[in-house]
């Protein structure tokens, strides 16, 4: 048996067009489907040709109110591995983000960023 790969994870999102256009500015993803989807809602999968983020907008949006580290089944932050630290954190900032918390740790490096939804996201590298 191989060994078992992440194909996608799905996300509410306020507005996937937008969330889908930095995702392709900053991390060069590409759509790879979008579409009406589940209760009224609408769908675009972002990413490589072999994973992807699933990105949701309810027809009928509720704003979050719980802090997802303090919520179980909360999402905590999505991370993302990089062979150039430095050129991809020029790229979170020129697509409109602040970065945080930067770190040198074994085995490499990191930093996060919110986006316009306050997700949560690391940039590692692991390439010093």
């Amino acid at each position: 048996m191989s060994p078992v790969q992440l194909e996608h994870t799905n996300l509410t999102v306020s507005d996937p067009h937008a969330t889908a256009a930095w995702m392709g500015d900053v991390f060069g993803w590409h759509i790879r489907w979008e579409g009406a989807s589940i209760h009224n809602g609408y769908s675009i999968h972002v990413g490589s040709p072999e994973t992807y983020l699933a990105l949701y907008a309810p027809a009928k949006p509720k704003p979050s109110l719980e802090n997802s580290y303090a919520t179980i089944g909360g999402l905590n932050h999505i991370a993302v591995t990089v062979d150039d630290i430095d050129a991809m954190e020029k790229r979170v900032v020129a697509a409109g983000f602040k970065t945080s918390n930067h770190a040198d740790y074994e085995p490499g490096k990191r930093f996060y960023f919110h986006d316009h939804d306050d997700i949560e996201y690391e940039i590692v590298s692991y390439t010093t």
